[in-house]
């Protein structure tokens, strides 16, 4: 039973996987079923054995694989009980590192999904926006965390920062995409460093 399970779990991940980068190349509405069949080498029967439409396949593939990405690449590295400014310059350095390789990049994908979705269905915009809600809650509370402990002023707006931090790594990876990634990112990282320092707690710490 238990082989079996294990098996199925790893045949899921592997549809799932391909199902995202498939959905990233074409976009959701240029996939068929049949394309994903194709590709994954699979019957039909096999594909709604496992899912009930192309669009419970692709709120799984949220649910399983962007949410874990973006835990992992933008809310986890930012948990630490170290210096707050630092721990963030360094989370979103690493995150657009892996968008210097051109790697297929979970922050980015994330803002193509929206772009394809937003205003078109509902039901699957929702699912992406509650990864979003997650990110900006976790930054916010971070923030204030850095306030608390005195590395940020504490006259610091958490909100307006956190905002202003997520909207700005979204653009500069959909920027790096074409032209220059990595002097991109370099330029990015400055700014990024210049704005936290300017938020930094300037009284020494008691």
């Amino acid at each position: 039973m238990m082989q079996k399970n294990i098996k199925r779990m790893a045949t899921m991940q592997r549809m799932q996987v391909t199902g995202l980068e498939l959905f990233y190349k074409n976009g959701f509405y240029n996939t068929s079923v049949d394309d994903i069949l194709k590709e994954l080498d699979l019957s039909k029967g096999a594909f709604y054995y496992h899912f009930d439409s192309k669009e419970d396949f692709f709120i799984q593939i949220i649910e399983n694989l962007l949410v874990r990405k973006v835990y992992s690449m933008l809310i986890e590295p930012v948990e630490g009980h170290s210096n707050t400014t630092d721990l963030i310059m360094k989370c979103y350095d690493d995150a657009l590192e892996t968008a210097v390789h051109n790697e297929m990049d979970f922050g980015f994908v994330l803002g193509n999904f929206i772009g394809e979705f937003n205003g078109r269905n509902p039901k699957i915009m929702k699912h992406l926006n509650d990864i979003i809600r997650i990110w900006e809650v976790n930054l916010v509370s971070v923030i204030q965390r850095g306030k608390f402990e005195g590395h940020i002023d504490r006259h610091a707006d958490a909100e307006g920062v956190a905002l202003f931090i997520m909207s700005s790594f979204m653009g500069v990876r959909t920027l790096m995409v074409e032209t220059a990634p990595s002097a991109r990112k370099y330029r990015f990282m400055s700014q990024l460093r210049v704005f936290l320092k300017s938020i930094e707690n300037k009284q020494p710490v008691l």
